[in-house]
C-alpha cells in the first residue's frame, strides 16, 4: 500500500465502525497557555476530556499532524540519526468520549492491524500496565484478558508507569494504555533472539506503532488518582511508522512518506543519500526538518526569537547547519524543497498548498540570513583560536557566548576547532547551558492547586455580546502561584467578560457583592475555559455576584476590532486579493495587523488604505452578525476564514458593508462609532509579512493634534513661513552647501597635516612611523590616515588628540603590516588604558575615546611601543 492509501484505510474503517472523521487541527496551538504545538492527535479534544466544552461526537478519528521536540526519545539533536524519531509526524488516532471502551478498542486495532493492513500476527506484541502500589492501582487485567482473545500469553508483556501509564500533566485526566509493538526484524534475527525482550527497548526494528489509552482516572494536584465518571479512549498511530511495518522496510526513511523528499534534496546537492554516514544523517535531518518548518509556518507559526518562534528557528537552522556542513551547500537550499513537499502532503493538508509561496519566501529569508550568521559565526570563532593559540582550548564560556549570542551551533564549534586542532572544554560549556535552564525554570515557575468545586457546570455560558453586565455565580476556583506572587483564578457560571483570544485582549472589570468589589485584572482562556484573574477571593465566594466589565476599555477594543476587519477589506481592495490575515493584537489604544504581502507599501497606497478605512467608518454600516452558521455555508457566504485557526462546525459571521469574517470577538455596533482612523507605522516582521500599526477614535485624535502642534513649532521656527516645505528645502541647501565647504576645509587641513608627520616620521624596528599630536576632529584624523595607508607601505601612523575637550585615540596600519599579523583594533584597546577609555575597530584602522585628558601622553607612549614592536 502507499502512504495515502494507508492513511484512508485507516479513516475508512474508522468510519464503518460509526466515528465522526474530522480534519487535523493546526499544529500551533492557540488558547492554550500549556502547549506550544500539538504534540498528540487528542490535544484538540483536550477540552472535551477536561469537561470544559460538551462532547459533540461520542467517536471521532482523524490524521493529526504533529510537533514533538522534546521529551521521551524526543530530542531535537538525534532526530536524523536514528531511522524512526521525527520533529513533525502524523498521528492516527481514534476516539471514544464515554461510549466504548477496552473492549472495542482492542478488538478494532486487531482488526485493522491484522485484516485490513494484514500486518503478519507472529510479529505483533501488546503491553498492558503492570500496576503502581504508589498509587493504588493494580494491573490491568481487564485489558491484559482482552488480548488474551488474539496473542498468546508470551507475547503479552507488562509495563511499568512510565511506558503503560498515560498522563496528560501533572494534573488531570490519565490512565493505563497497551501498546502494540511490531518486530521488524528477519526470519533468522527472531529466531535467534526473542521479540519480547526488545520491546521498549529502544531496537529501530522493534518498534511501537500504536498505543491505546484507556483514560478513567483523574490526578489530583496532591497526586491522589480519583476515577473519571465516565471512560474514554485514546488512540494514537504513528503513520510514518506504520508505513514502515507495512512497506516492508527498516527505515522510516525509506518509505515513500520521505524517498520523494530524499530524491529532491539529492538532484539539488549532487549527493547520495548514505553515501556517507553523515550525508544520511543531514539528508534525513532536512527530509524531516522541512515538514515541520512548513507546516508550522502555513499554520501561522513564524520563526522567531521567542517561544513557538524561537522553536521553528531552531529547527531551520539545525537542517541549513546540516546542508551548510555535511552537504556543502553555502546557498540557502531549503526553500527549494517546499515545491516537493506539496507534491508529497499538498492533498492530504490543503493548507500546505495555499500557502507554498509564503512558506517558500520566509524559508528562503531565514536561510539567508542564517548562513550569514554561520559566515559571522566562523570569524568569530578564528579570533578566539587566535587567542587560544598557545593550549589550543576554547573555554565553554567562549563556546556558550557563540551559541546563545550569535545562535552557533555547538557541534559546528566543535567540528571546527577539531579540524584545526582545538579542543572545546564541553563540561564547562553544559554548565553554562543548565544555568540558562534553570534561569528559564525560575521565570517560569508556576505551580497550579487544585480547582476547588462550589457548584456543577459543565461550561460557562457567555453572554458578553449582549451585555457588559450579569448576575453570576463562581463555579469554582483555584490558587496560582508564580515566584514573584500569588493570584486566583475563577470560572463563573455565565460572564460578560470577554476572554482573550483571536488576538483581542481579555475584558477587566469587577465582581459585586454587599458593598465588597473583587477586581478582575484579567480574562483568558485555557481549553475553552473562561478564566478570570484576580488578587483575591471574595469574602465567601458561594454569593451571587455582578459581574461588570471596563464599558469605557471594551467599548474602544471593539471598535479597534471592527477597524481591523475594515483594514482587511482595504488592504485587499488597493493591494490585491493575495493579502490574508497572519495574526493581530487588538486593545482599547491601539491595535496591529499582520498580513501577507512581499513589498513595502508605498506612501500613496497607505493613504488611499487609510482614507478608504475612513471612509468606510463614515458610510456607518451597521453590524450584521450570525450566530451559530454552519462553517461550509459561511465560508459560501463569502466570509474569510484564517489559516492557522481551527474553527468548530458553527461559527460567527460578522459582516459590515462588504466585509465578511468569521469571528469571535466584540465588534461595535456601527462603523461610525469609530469615529477616526489612523496608521501609525507599516513594517516588515518576516519575509512576505507585513504589519500595520495603527488606532481609532480619541486616541488617533491625539495623534493628529500632536502633529499639528509640533508642525505649529516647527512654522514659528522658521518665523510662520508660508511655505514651511520651501524654507526646509532651503535650510537644508545651505546646510549641504556648508557641509561641502567643511568637508573641502578638512581635507585640505589632512593634507597639510600630512606633509607635516611625513616630514617628522621615524623609523623604528624597520617601520615608518607617523605621529599627530594636538586638537583636531575625528575627520580630519581619519582622513590623513587614510591619506597614508593609500601612499604608504611598511608604516604605521599614530594619533593622540583632543576634540572638545576629550582625548582620543587613532592607530592605522599599512596592508601589508595587517597581513604580517598586526592588528590595530587589537592594540588600540590595550593603549585606551591610559585615558581610561576604550575602542576597537579593523585589523587596519581603529580608534578609542577616553575620559583622562591627563593620561593621552602616556597612551601615546603606549600606542607607539605597541606599534613597533615585532614589527
Amino acid at each position: 500500500m502507499t502512504s495515502k492509501e494507508i492513511r484512508d484505510n485507516f479513516l475508512r474503517f474508522f468510519e464503518s465502525k460509526g466515528h465522526k472523521i474530522v480534519p487535523s487541527a493546526p499544529m500551533v496551538v492557540k488558547d492554550d497557555p500549556t502547549l506550544m504545538f500539538t504534540n498528540a492527535g487528542m490535544n484538540q479534544f483536550k477540552d472535551w476530556f477536561l469537561g470544559n466544552s460538551q462532547v459533540q461526537y461520542s467517536r471521532v478519528a482523524d490524521s493529526q499532524k504533529c510537533l514533538r521536540v522534546s521529551g521521551k526519545h524526543n530530542d531535537l539533536e538525534e532526530v536524523g540519526h536514528d531511522t524512526y524519531h521525527h520533529t513533525m509526524f502524523e498521528m492516527l488516532g481514534n476516539w471514544s468520549f464515554g461510549d466504548y471502551f477496552k473492549t472495542e478498542a482492542i478488538a478494532w486495532a486487531w482488526e485493522l492491524l491484522t485484516e485490513v493492513y494484514k500486518l503478519d500476527k507472529n510479529r505483533l506484541y501488546a503491553t498492558v500496565f503492570e500496576g503502581n502500589s504508589d498509587d493504588n492501582v493494580s494491573e490491568d487485567t481487564e485489558a491484559r484478558n482482552e488480548w488474551l482473545k488474539y496473542l498468546p500469553a508470551e507475547r503479552i508483556l507488562y509495563g511499568n508507569k512510565k511506558d503503560n501509564f498515560w498522563e496528560m500533566g501533572d494534573t488531570g485526566p490519565c490512565g493505563p494504555c497497551s501498546e502494540i509493538h511490531v518486530d521488524l526484524r528477519s526470519d533468522s534475527e527472531r529466531e535467534a533472539v526473542d521479540g519480547g525482550s526488545l520491546v521498549n527497548k529502544d531496537h529501530h526494528l522493534v518498534v511501537e506503532i500504536w498505543n491505546l489509552v484507556f483514560i478513567q482516572y483523574n490526578r489530583k494536584a496532591n497526586g491522589q488518582l480519583v476515577p473519571l465518571p465516565n471512560k474514554h479512549v485514546d488512540t494514537g498511530m504513528g503513520f510514518e511508522r506504520l508505513c514502515m511495518a507495512m512497506q516492508g522496510k527498516q527505515s522510516n526513511y525509506d518509505t515513500d512518506v520521505f524517498t520523494g523528499m530524499l530524491g529532491k534534496i539529492a538532484s539539488l546537492t549532487g549527493k547520495t543519500y548514505n553515501q556517507t554516514p553523515e550525508i544520511g544523517i543531514a539528508m534525513r535531518v532536512i527530509s524531516d526538518h522541512i515538514r515541520a518548518i512548513s507546516f508550522s509556518i502555513a499554520d501561522g507559526q513564524l520563526p522567531s526569537n521567542v517561544k513557538a518562534g524561537y522553536v521553528i528557528r531552531r529547527i531551520l537552522r539545525r537542517a541549513v547547519r546540516y546542508a551548510y556542513t555535511f552537504l556543502e551547500c553555502p546557498e540557502p537550499l531549503l526553500y527549494k524543497l517546499v515545491p516537493q513537499l506539496v507534491h508529497d502532503m499538498g492533498d492530504a493538508f490543503p493548507e500546505l498548498a495555499s500557502q507554498q509561496q509564503l512558506v517558500e519566501k520566509v524559508i528562503h529569508e531565514e536561510e539567508e540570513a542564517f548562513l550569514r550568521t554561520l559566515d559571522k559565526g566562523i570569524k568569530l570563532l578564528d579570533n578566539i583560536m587566535e587567542k587560544n593559540s598557545k593550549d589550543k582550548l576554547i573555554s565553554g564560556e567562549e563556546a556558550f557566548t557563540l551559541y546563545d549570542t550569535f545562535g552557533f551551533p555547538i557541534d559546528l564549534s566543535e567540528l571546527i576547532a577539531k579540524e584545526k586542532g582545538y579542543t572545546i572544554d564541553h563540561k564547562s560549556f553544559e554548565k553554562e547551558l543548565e544555568k540558562q535552564k534553570n534561569r528559564s525554570r525560575n521565570v517560569a515557575s508556576t505551580q497550579e492547586g487544585d480547582w476547588v468545586e462550589l457548584m456543577d457546570s459543565s461550561e460557562t455560558e457567555f453572554c458578553g455580546y449582549e451585555n457588559t453586565q450579569a448576575q453570576v455565580k463562581i463555579v469554582r476556583y483555584r490558587e496560582v502561584s508564580t515566584k514573584s506572587k500569588k493570584h486566583f483564578q475563577v470560572v463563573l457560571d455565565k460572564t460578560p467578560f470577554y476572554a482573550e483570544s483571536g488576538g483581542q485582549v481579555g475584558d477587566t472589570g469587577y465582581l459585586e457583592h454587599d458593598g465588597e468589589r473583587i477586581n478582575i485584572t484579567n480574562t483568558v482562556k485555557e481549553n475553552n475555559l473562561h478564566i478570570h484573574i484576580c488578587e483575591k477571593l471574595p469574602t465567601n465566594p458561594k454569593e451571587c455576584f455582578v459581574a461588570k466589565v471596563d464599558v469605557q476599555k471594551r467599548t474602544q477594543t471593539a471598535n479597534n476590532h471592527t477597524a481591523t476587519h475594515l483594514l482587511h477589506k482595504a488592504l485587499r481592495e488597493i493591494l490585491g486579493s493575495h493579502i490574508e490575515q497572519k495574526g493581530s493584537l487588538v486593545s482599547n489604544t491601539h491595535f496591529r495587523f499582520d498580513f501577507s504581502h512581499f513589498e513595502k507599501i508605498q506612501d500613496q497606497d497607505l493613504k488611499k488604505i487609510e482614507n478608504l478605512v475612513n471612509e468606510y467608518i463614515r458610510q456607518n454600516h451597521i453590524r450584521d452578525e450570525k450566530r451559530e452558521v454552519p462553517v461550509e455555508q459561511a465560508k459560501q457566504m463569502g466570509a474569510m476564514a484564517l489559516f492557522g485557526e481551527k474553527y468548530g462546525e458553527k461559527v460567527r459571521v460578522i459582516k459590515f458593508g462588504d466585509s465578511i469574517e468569521l469571528c469571535g470577538g466584540t465588534h461595535t455596533s456601527a462603523t461610525g462609532n469609530i469615529g477616526l482612523f489612523k496608521i501609525l507605522s507599516e513594517s516588515a516582521i518576516a519575509a512576505g509579512v507585513r504589519r500595520i500599526e495603527a488606532t481609532t477614535g480619541k486616541y488617533a485624535q491625539e495623534i493628529i493634534e500632536e502633529e499639528e502642534e509640533l508642525l505649529k513649532n516647527i512654522k514659528s521656527q522658521l518665523n510662520n513661513s508660508p511655505n514651511i516645505l520651501a524654507s526646509l528645502e532651503k535650510i537644508l541647501a545651505e546646510n549641504e552647501s556648508l557641509k561641502k565647504r567643511v568637508d573641502q576645509m578638512q581635507h585640505e587641513q589632512a593634507r597639510q597635516l600630512k606633509e607635516k608627520v611625513t616630514a617628522q616620521s621615524n623609523h623604528i624596528n624597520g617601520v615608518d612611523l607617523y605621529i599627530l599630536k594636538g586638537e583636531y576632529s575625528s575627520e580630519v584624523v581619519k582622513e590623513l590616515a587614510f591619506m597614508i595607508r593609500k601612499e604608504k607601505s611598511n608604516s604605521v601612523f599614530a594619533a593622540a588628540y583632543i576634540f572638545e575637550g576629550k582625548p582620543y585615540l587613532a592607530l592605522m596600519y599599512s596592508d601589508d603590516l595587517v597581513a604580517h599579523g598586526k592588528n590595530a583594533s587589537k592594540e588600540i584597546r590595550e593603549a585606551a588604558k591610559s585615558i581610561k577609555g576604550g575602542g576597537g575597530g579593523q585589523p587596519f584602522y581603529a580608534t578609542a575615546g577616553g575620559k583622562d585628558v591627563q593620561g593621552i601622553d602616556y597612551a601615546m607612549d603606549k600606542l607607539i611601543e605597541l606599534a613597533t614592536q615585532h614589527a
